[in-house]
Order: structure tokens, then C-alpha cells, then sequence
């Protein structure tokens, strides 16, 4: 955590002398496609926000989300799942570049199509 007079920062380490057996993601328009964003109610206080179901998305970016669906602790009180949004930024970024890549593709063939 970085914190300036101005920001803070909550950084993830991401050094590639960190990582090995580096790949590209495969599959992101599909497993985009596959995420459920939703609008809900927060019960504890009302307010209406997007978002996900940490167990909707945990089937398919698990990284992102933290706990076990319908987890509860010795007492039988929930033990919540939660989620990092930011973790599922790599497969958003993946997906629109796929995307943009097709409109490209798309739009070259049009324009051919449109040439007399």
C-alpha cells in the first residue's frame, strides 16, 4: 500500500522476475460472455450498486473472488465470499482487445465490400 498526500495505492505485486510458464489468456470473449454483472440492493443499507454473485463469478475468473458459497463458521454464523474486482481486469482487457480486433477485421471487409 502507497499513500501520497494526494492518493493511495494498492498495488499487486507484478514483476515479470516474479512469474514463469507465462500464457496468453485464451477463451476471454467466452468467459466474459459467461460473467453475470447484476444491480442489487445492499439489505444493510439500501443503496443500489452493479456488481456481481462472488460464486456466479468464482465458476469463472476464481482468482477474484475470496471464501467458500454458503460458507458459515463453528456457531453457524456466514462467513462471506468476497471479490476483487481488479482481478478481473486482465480477461475485460483480453475480451475488448479480441473485440477490437474483430471490428477491424469486420470493418477492412466492409470496406471492400463498399470499393466499386
Amino acid at each position: 500500500i502507497s499513500v501520497t498526500t494526494s492518493s493511495t495505492s494498492y498495488n499487486t505485486s507484478s514483476d515479470y522476475r516474479l512469474k514463469e510458464d507465462i500464457t496468453e489468456i485464451t477463451d476471454s470473449v467466452a468467459r466474459l460472455q459467461a460473467l453475470k454483472p447484476c444491480n442489487f440492493r445492499w439489505k444493510a443499507d439500501g443503496t443500489r450498486v452493479d456488481g456481481f454473485i462472488a460464486h456466479e463469478a468464482q465458476a469463472v475468473v476464481p482468482a477474484a473472488v475470496s471464501g467458500t458459497k454458503d460458507a458459515v463458521d463453528a456457531e453457524g454464523n456466514p462467513e462471506y465470499q468476497g471479490i476483487d474486482h481488479g482481478k478481473l481486469v486482465p480477461l475485460l482487457t483480453k475480451a475488448l482487445q479480441e473485440a477490437l480486433t474483430r471490428i477491424e477485421t469486420l470493418e477492412a471487409e466492409v470496406a471492400q465490400l463498399k470499393q466499386p
